[in-house]
């Protein structure tokens, strides 16, 4: 992270994997209103597959696993739960040197947040978050001008002509920011994971750690089955999937959607307060940084260490207003900051899962035995 500035992932779903995405979502919500039973056979039913000269008979998927989100309105409309709070501007800097070499870049500015991260020896792709659903056109060098008039004299001296020559080449990618809370969808046959069943601001590129953590959730649950052919049995069986893997996602999706709100500019003294006390906190070193850094990685998945970094930043906010000597509208204004921080983390929260994040045990199906067959 930069400060001067104050400063701490783009990819387009192939058509394929987003028609298969889709169809299997739309699937699943059709199949549950007319109450059909196993998706996955009834999906694989009637193919035949060739093994040279002979014929293997009916091929049939005993599970379909999804990991692949699908393309915006698509997804919108299949789980009705997916929030675009900003999207990402991408260019790609080329024959530039980053001031930390081999380190990722955020830089604090206005409106929200910039990422730089090398891509190779060469190359550094540079992120511009836009808050909203809608960024300027590129078609008719709206998105140019702002690129050049509110993002360039935000970017570090390093990086300023790279940006600009970046601008000039018209390489501009934009993509939507996705945001969507794990809602469980016990479908016999199916499974839905990573980006397809959860999604966070990729402001910290947490994304891959979830999906990776989902993996070996699902590896070791299905370790001690001998098959898979019980649709329904196996589907109530790994509703303990859901449970089993809230300490990673929502520890992870809960830092991506705080540190987004925090490190985004506000007209609210406080919110700046606290963007100001964040960085502030992470340059102290020790637990201070060691701590937030673990969480990011997925290394410490424990939500109630990362609320405990949050108003340890927040408390230490209002520790910097109160010193050398307090006043009423220093006491006001660090009064308000805790408010803020509450009303950034606890919504959150909510969304989560109070009861699956911090008291998984409490829930019945984290206990669920195989099935015997």
């Amino acid at each position: 992270m930069i400060n001067g500035h104050d400063s701490l992932h783009s990819h387009k779903l192939p058509p394929v994997g987003a028609i298969l995405g889709l169809l299997l979502l739309a699937g699943i919500r059709e199949r549950r209103r007319r109450g059909d039973g196993n998706l996955a056979g009834a999906a694989a039913a009637g193919r035949k597959v060739q093994c040279g000269s002979e014929s293997a008979g009916n091929g049939g998927a005993d599970v379909i696993v999804v990991g692949a989100g699908v393309a915006g309105s698509a997804l919108a409309f299949t789980l009705g739960k997916v929030e675009v709070p900003s999207c990402f501007v991408g260019l790609v800097l080329e024959n530039c040197q980053l001031p930390h070499p081999n380190h990722g870049h955020v830089i604090l500015a206005d409106p929200s947040p910039i990422l730089f991260y090398p891509i190779s020896s060469t190359e550094v792709r540079c992120l511009v978050d836009v808050p909203g659903q809608k960024v300027p056109s590129i078609a008719n060098g709206e998105m140019a001008n702002y690129l050049k008039t509110v993002v360039a004299p935000q970017v570090p001296a390093e990086l300023h002509d790279a940006f600009i020559s970046a601008i000039d080449k018209g390489s501009i990618r934009t993509m939507p920011n996705r945001s969507m809370p794990a809602a469980p969808l016990p479908t016999p046959g199916a499974l839905l994971m990573g980006d397809a069943f959860n999604m966070r601001h990729p402001l910290t590129g947490g994304g891959m750690t979830v999906a990776l953590s989902d993996i070996v959730v699902l590896r070791n649950l299905l370790k001690p089955l001998h098959n898979l052919h019980d649709a329904t049995s196996l589907c109530k069986y790994l509703e303990s999937f859901y449970t089993l893997r809230k300490p990673v996602a929502s520890t992870i999706n809960t830092l991506a959607g705080a540190l987004y709100k925090v490190f985004s500019a506000s007209p609210d003294q406080a919110r700046n307060e606290m963007r100001q006390a964040c960085f502030d906190y992470l340059s102290l070193g020790g637990v201070c940084t060691k701590g937030p850094i673990a969480l990011l990685s997925g290394l410490n998945p424990r939500p109630l260490s990362l609320v405990a970094h949050f108003f340890a930043v927040a408390i230490y906010g209002v520790g910097r207003l109160l010193l050398p000597f307090p006043s009423p509208k220093r006491l006001w204004i660090g009064a308000r900051l805790i408010s803020a921080a509450s009303g950034i983390i606890f919504p959150i929260i909510k969304a989560e899962g109070v009861r699956q994040m911090f008291f998984p045990a409490m829930v019945p199906a984290c206990y669920r035995a195989p099935p015997m067959k």
